[in-house]
């Protein structure tokens, strides 16, 4: 039958099924793919907690959702436009955040009787009427996939994990997607296995031609190349921008990278990213423990590398001893805490702003660190750059934040020229005349003499140092001399990084403040309130220890201040201490990410108020 075609500005489409439905690495195709038609996309994977939920339960409900756009966009989307739900359990959980009239694309094989009573329902909801007001498509995708395979010679359960693509590639002919991409991508991930990847190929075509075949289907959409900078891209997560800023810092600053880390959702994918790129001197070691991620990372650092560790919320708790050290030592450490819902294990696959606090304060003894936070998935890869820079310059541990949002996100990266990002320079100390470990340079940093250097011999720990000298002191005066210049030499580096820019309307009386992963929710937020001729600033911190210098300067200019934080309000609670600022607090701790309506209502509600 002949199709009708309708261009569309933007679509967000969620995949939706048990955590071995494959919906992630169908999410993920569907991605890379669109990424390469030239479109703007964003990104969020959701992660069930349980390894192992039982199947057809709510508990082990995996979903990918993606938003893309022929403009730029900001985030992965409010509320899905089309569902693809492979069970019950997918439907149920999922329903409460479609748009009204959204499709639900169903697998109706799995709507049986054992299956609805796993999800939790009474009664079908494809009989109850509970899905009026949805445009719902049922297709038999379990069968359609045998029927496809039928005779391939693989096992009823390998078919049975194959609907994934089969659902795949009824997608890509509903949004004008091509499949070349994902038969490239099936023939490379199952070279080794030709059945496997044959049948893939087989059941992903089936998928595209029952989209063009079937009369469920009555129009193909098509969404536009987006106008972006001119430029090579790819789509990048959170996690592997901050892997390649990293290896880029190695290399911009000529010295090894060690990785010490013990895995822990959602940070794990770093570790195993940089664990690729060994031919460029990277060398990751998987710890015992936390402990010890970070004092491998100590150790590497005193010896000449750039010693980074990786972690969450209950791992940063963890190395919290060991952090303590390195502020003692000054040496140049970096922690990657990719945040998560806690407290501790809390919510380990969903994402939070819970470790601010932890991250400033979070030790014990006056023991000053610097703390960055990254904004989007791309923004992870100059933050790491940045992280290192710090680290080397004034020889000072930097936490660098992320969260499960952006980490897991991704979006389309214009790759960088090489020749675009400066060089990082270090200083290693090799002359022995005049040394003492802890003399002071102009940016209050102490020399970096590596081990085995003739006549830089000296000693180092955690106890108290000398000025000057690095000896164990006792001295009180000393003690207080040397905390005193610690936090000094911190809060100096406010005369090294960027001022707060303000977005939007400098006129306005609102200003909106975020940090870290709110980026998207917020900037959408502002930008449609703008559109209809209100007026509203955004600041968004990625400098928080210290805050940038013409932070007190802006948050005066402005009658009210809003933070929407994914946290009770820690970001709200530091500009409060150190500014006095009248900020009102938005919160949300559910472990999911902020909806850029949510934002946008509020700050109706504030404009109202003034």
């Amino acid at each position: 039958m002949e199709k009708d075609s309708l261009e569309l500005h933007d679509v967000t489409v969620r995949f939706a099924g048990d955590s071995g439905d494959g919906m992630q690495l169908t999410g993920t195709q569907f991605t890379n793919t669109t990424a390469l038609v030239g479109n703007d996309v964003s990104t969020l994977p959701d992660y069930p907690a349980e390894i192992r939920a039982p199947v057809g339960t709510t508990y082990g409900v995996s979903g990918f959702q993606l938003h893309f756009s022929n403009i730029d966009i900001q985030t992965p989307g409010d509320s899905p436009d089309v569902l693809v739900a492979m069970n019950p359990a997918a439907l149920k959980v999922n329903l409460r955040d479609l748009k009204a009239g959204a499709t639900i694309i169903i697998n109706v094989n799995s709507f049986e009787t054992k299956n609805l009573r796993l999800a939790g329902y009474d009664v079908n909801p494809l009989d109850d009427g509970s899905l009026d007001g949805y445009n719902v498509v049922q297709v038999p995708l379990s069968s359609l996939t045998s029927k496809a395979l039928d005779g391939s010679g693989l096992s009823a359960k390998d078919i049975s994990r194959s609907k994934n693509f089969f659902a795949l590639g009824m997608m890509y002919w509903l949004y004008s997607r091509p499949v070349e991409p994902t038969i490239d991508w099936i023939d490379s991930k199952f070279k080794s296995v030709p059945l496997i990847a044959e049948a893939n190929k087989k059941v992903l075509m089936a998928g595209y031609y029952y989209g063009e075949n079937t009369e469920l289907f009555t129009t193909r959409y098509f969404v536009e190349p987006a106008k972006l900078p001119q430029g090579m891209y790819r789509s990048i997560s959170g996690n592997e921008a901050t892997a390649l800023g990293f290896i880029t810092a190695s290399v911009k600053s000529g010295l090894p990278l060690f990785l010490g880390s013990y895995p822990i959702t959602p940070a794990s994918d770093i570790l195993h990213e940089l664990s690729k790129y060994k031919n460029f001197g990277v060398r990751t070691f998987q710890a015992e423990d936390e402990i010890a991620g970070i004092t491998a990372a100590i150790g590497a650092a005193f010896s000449g590398a750039l010693g980074i560790t990786t972690t969450s919320g209950p791992g940063l708790a963890l190395k919290t001893e060991a952090l303590g050290l390195a502020v003692m030592t000054e040496v140049p450490i970096v922690v990657i805490d990719v945040q998560r819902g806690g407290p501790s294990t809390g919510l380990p696959t969903k994402t939070e702003q819970s470790d601010l606090l932890q991250a400033v304060h979070g030790r014990n003894g006056e023991c000053p660190v610097v703390v960055i936070a990254a904004s989007t998935p791309s923004d992870c890869f100059y933050m790491a750059i940045e992280a290192a820079r710090i680290a080397f310059k004034y020889m000072v541990p930097v936490i660098l934040l992320t969260d499960g949002y952006i980490a897991n996100g991704a979006e389309p990266w214009k790759i960088p020229e090489p020749d675009t990002i400066p060089e990082i320079k270090v200083k290693i100390r090799t002359e022995k005349e005049g040394f003492f470990p802890y003399l002071r340079d102009e940016n209050l940093a102490r020399p970096w003499a590596l081990p085995g250097t003739p006549g830089l011999e000296h000693r180092i720990g955690g106890l108290e140092k000398a000025n000057i000298t690095g000896n164990v002191s006792y001295d009180p005066e000393n003690h207080e001399f040397m905390v005193r210049l610690r936090a000094r030499k911190v809060k100096n580096i406010e005369n090294d990084i960027p001022d707060l820019v303000v977005a939007g309307d400098l006129d306005a009386e609102l200003l909106v403040v975020g940090w870290g992963g709110t980026y998207g929710a917020i900037n959408e937020a502002v930008n449609r309130i703008r559109e209809n001729d209100k007026k509203v600033a955004h600041a968004h911190f990625k400098y928080i220890s210290p805050f940038p210098k013409n932070t007190r300067s802006v948050l005066k200019k402005y009658k009210k201040i809003l933070c929407p934080e994914l946290n009770l309000g820690q970001l709200s609670q530091l500009l409060k201490a150190e500014f006095m600022a009248d900020v009102e607090t938005f919160n949300k701790i559910q472990g999911l990410p902020f909806k850029s309506y949510e934002i946008e209502n509020k700050i109706e509600t504030m404009l109202g108020e003034l």
